[in-house]
């Protein structure tokens, strides 16, 4: 008997539902449904989701509601402007607490599953795939590397996934990273026995560069071999007047988009479409000439501001 189960985990919803489920989120869930064919899937939630998308999909998945941490729900952030990201550092925490008692797979909503697992990672205690190491940050140094945690794999009760949540109240400085993949990279050098890297090409070949977002969204790669799923780190693009790394935004990732474009994504995307949905390929000509004027527009703003902050 495998000491994984072949269950998966999505956390969401830990702020307020202000929008409808997304369309995007709707195809992680239903590529993880039929590239991995798990026995479950649990949606662990505070504020349930709504919309079309989400009435499609919940009949398929195991709800539990959970409650948020409460040290990170109360941290006072010295950069007020990482506030915003509470939400992240309340599922870094609630993602081990699930699987360390239930055991599975971790991933983040905004993961698109490509290959199935290879059985033999069911056997294993725990994994988690290296990433492309921001060294701008001041920890990854000290820690020599990172391991992304937006996909894990952990038997119920993990060594590992219990040293991590021991250390990560300590280790957490309100940064995106110190108390979430650099420390897990520090604690895999320290006890190799107790976890299974992956190189980045299994789950983060795609990385959060502006190439490696361009690839998955505006590019076409077709060599996918020894890709078990992507991230697409929507952090960085989903909002519309986010433009460093990309123009493609969460208004732009569409059934028509899925249906038409070549790109990766949509080479990927294309199988979980559902068979009723309706697509218009004249509709996504118009909305490419649409966006090619939106790119302009949004460039010429960007430069306004920059303009405007200079004077």
């Amino acid at each position: 008997m495998a000491k994984v189960p072949n269950i998966f985990h999505f956390v969401f919803g830990l702020r307020p539902q202000k929008e409808p489920f997304h369309f995007a989120y709707y195809m992680c869930l239903v590529s993880c449904l039929v590239v991995n064919k798990p026995e479950k899937i649990y949606f662990h939630y505070k504020h349930l989701p709504y919309g079309k998308w989400w009435d499609r999909i919940r009949p398929y998945l195991n709800l539990n509601q959970i409650e948020e941490d409460s040290f990170i729900g109360s941290y006072q952030y010295k950069n007020k402007e990482l506030e915003k990201y509470r939400y992240a550092h309340l599922s870094d925490i609630t993602r081990l607490e699930i699987l360390l008692e239930y055991g599975g797979v971790y991933a983040d909503i905004d993961t698109l599953f490509v290959n199935k697992l290879p059985a033999e990672f069911f056997d294993k205690s725990f994994i988690m795939g290296k990433e492309r190491v921001n060294w701008s940050e001041k920890s990854a140094e000290k820690a020599g590397g990172s391991l992304c945690n937006a996909w894990i794999l952990s038997e119920k009760n993990s060594s590992f996934a219990r040293r991590w949540l021991d250390q990560i109240y300590e280790a957490f400085d309100g940064s995106w990273s110190n108390h979430s993949t650099f420390l897990p990279y520090f604690l895999s050098q320290q006890y190799p026995n107790e976890i299974q890297v992956e190189p980045e090409r299994s789950f983060f070949h795609f990385d959060w560069s502006k190439q490696g977002i361009t690839n998955i969204f505006l590019k076409q790669q077709k060599d996918l071999s020894q890709i078990y799923s992507i991230h697409l780190w929507s952090h960085l693009w989903w909002e519309k007047d986010r433009i460093d790394n990309t123009y493609f935004h969460n208004e732009r990732l569409t059934p028509n988009y899925v249906a038409f474009a070549k790109t990766t994504y949509a080479d990927i995307a294309k199988p979980f479409l559902p068979a009723d949905i309706q697509i218009d390929k004249m509709k996504f000509y118009l909305e490419t000439i649409k966006w090619s004027i939106e790119n302009k527009m949004l460039l010429a703003g960007n430069l306004g501001k920059r303009l405007i902050q200079k004077v």
